[in-house]
């Protein structure tokens, strides 16, 4: 083992436990930073006398900045050492959360939405590396679900906290918190992260690029695309839709979207539990699950609990796709590109938010036109779209895998 690589590998085990629990504090709060507009854009509409669709525009554009920003990064900057850039990352997250706790117009607080998004991606993939090096590769599926686990649970809980704190106090509030958080978690991270590792060999552009021609990635991407579009048709709005659908109180919904949180929590565990067993396999049963839910929001509408209970069924079903994915993307990379593993892991939250961004734009289409009702319909059809690349993907990594043995 080479002295690089064995840096990490010689802490102490409970330097080692201290280390996995900061990264699993930034991905909720880089959680937390990505979705406290979902639970106050009615205030914030409001506040900006803006529309609830411009509104969704935070949601949006940072989706799409932080997918099309966290693998050009990874890319462009694989010459640099892994400990430089997580610093780096850090610093521009927390001044982009300070603008954003700031914003005195709209323009303003889209700007610092572009800002956040546009790290965040590539701050989760450089964290995500140090996982194999202090968990053990054997290990890997669990570590990465327990960290996007803490994503998840942040996604709910900033919206309904967020929501919350804005009927008791302002929306502000909430982005002064998600400020905070994110300055604790950033020193903390750089203050104890080992400064050297496995990924801090250079690599090349072409050496990474590589990567993004192998099929089963690319039909792996466009997974997440519509698997998690489809169910951000429904999530981005899901703020009005419990108030304005279901008819629950704000404080009722914001119960509701706590509830959500902790069942989102367990998702994710799911899918590293499913991955570590069945790997992608595990998705041909998911899939046609989460249609099903969607098509039964839709067809209970206002019906109350049933509709709250498959709310809840979505919820369970939210992220089983993610860490059979990562893994797919990564043992690519290990098994053909190996000085592409930061890209690797950088094509999850790539993938996820251009899924964010497509869901949450349907979403808007769908509420500006058939109405918020619809969102479970048109959600539905987008899941077995997911289901159908699932099929592909597995048939490629089949021949690639028979390939490799002939």
């Amino acid at each position: 083992m080479s002295e690089k690589t064995a840096s990490a590998a010689a802490l102490s085990r409970p330097m080692r436990l201290l280390c996995i629990g900061l990264l699993v504090l930034l991905g909720f709060s880089l959680g937390c930073s990505e979705f406290v507009v979902i639970g106050i854009e009615v205030n914030i509409a409001d506040a900006f006398s803006v529309t609830l669709a411009q509104a969704g525009e935070l949601i949006s554009m940072f989706a799409i900045t932080y997918a099309a920003c966290t693998p050009v990064l990874a890319i462009v900057t694989g010459r640099f050492r892994r400990f430089q850039l997580l610093v780096t990352y850090a610093a521009i997250f927390c001044a982009a959360n300070l603008v954003q706790a700031l914003a005195p117009t709209f323009a303003v607080l889209l700007l610092s939405r572009v800002l956040i998004g546009a790290v965040s991606g590539a701050f989760l993939a450089v964290g995500v590396t140090f996982i194999p090096e202090l968990m053990g590769p054997e290990r890997m599926s669990m570590g990465i679900s327990v960290v996007y686990a803490a994503f998840s649970v942040a996604m709910v809980v900033a919206t309904s906290a967020g929501k919350m704190v804005a009927e008791l106090f302002t929306w502000r509030v909430a982005t002064w918190a998600s400020l905070a958080l994110a300055v604790v978690t950033c020193a903390a991270l750089v203050a104890v992260l080992p400064r050297e590792g496995a990924t801090d060999e250079p690599a090349t552009m072409r050496e990474q690029a590589g990567l993004l021609a192998e099929p089963q990635v690319l039909t792996g991407i466009l997974i997440f695309v519509f698997g998690v579009g489809c169910v951000y048709v429904f999530y981005g709005y899901v703020t009005p839709y419990l108030e304005q659908v279901l008819g629950l109180s704000a404080m009722e919904a914001s119960a509701a979207l706590m509830g959500y949180g902790v069942v989102c929590f367990f998702s994710n565990l799911l899918s590293g539990w499913l991955d570590a067993r069945f790997g992608m396999r595990a998705l041909v049963v998911t899939f046609p699950l989460l249609a099903a839910l969607l098509f039964g929001l839709w067809a209970l509408g206002a019906a109350m609990p049933a509709a709250l209970a498959v709310v809840m069924g979505i919820a369970l079903l939210m992220y089983v796709a993610s860490v059979p994915c990562i893994s797919a993307f990564m043992e690519t990379a290990r098994r053909s590109h190996p000085k592409a593993l930061t890209l690797a892991s950088s094509l999850e939250p790539m993938s996820f938010n251009i899924g964010i961004a497509f869901g949450t734009a349907v979403g808007g289409a769908v509420v500006s036109g058939p109405g918020i009702a619809s969102v479970g319909l048109v959600g539905g059809v987008f899941a077995l779209v997911a289901l159908a690349l699932v099929l592909v993907t597995l048939r490629l990594i089949r021949v690639r895998r028979a390939r490799q043995g002939a």
